[in-house]
């Protein structure tokens, strides 16, 4: 899953990229084209601003819920294991000895 978010610069118009988990309330960015420094506040007046916040906010949503997915599956994954404990390992090798 891509984890990054479209910004339209307020001055120059130009549509670069930053990660979601970095644009949050106070997050300032430098544009790359023109240089101008963008704040990112959800009480942005502009609306380039806002939008990138709420598609940035839906994404960390959406990864959040993935992760929690995945490490659900994991120990799901971990408990249906059934090899050689360590316990078993030791019998085994006394068994061997005698």
């Amino acid at each position: 899953m891509e984890d990054s978010v479209q910004i339209r610069c307020t001055r120059c118009k130009n549509v670069f990229r930053d990660r979601a988990k970095r644009l949050q309330n106070g997050y300032s960015r430098q544009c790359p084209s023109c240089e101008v420094v963008l704040f990112f506040d959800e009480d942005s007046p502009n609306p380039h601003i806002k939008k990138a916040m709420r598609a940035a906010r839906r994404l960390r949503k959406e990864m959040r819920e993935m992760e929690s997915m995945q490490s659900g599956r994991a120990t799901a994954v971990s408990r249906r294991f059934s090899g050689r404990s360590a316990s078993s390992a030791q019998d085994e090798g006394a068994d061997d000895e005698g």
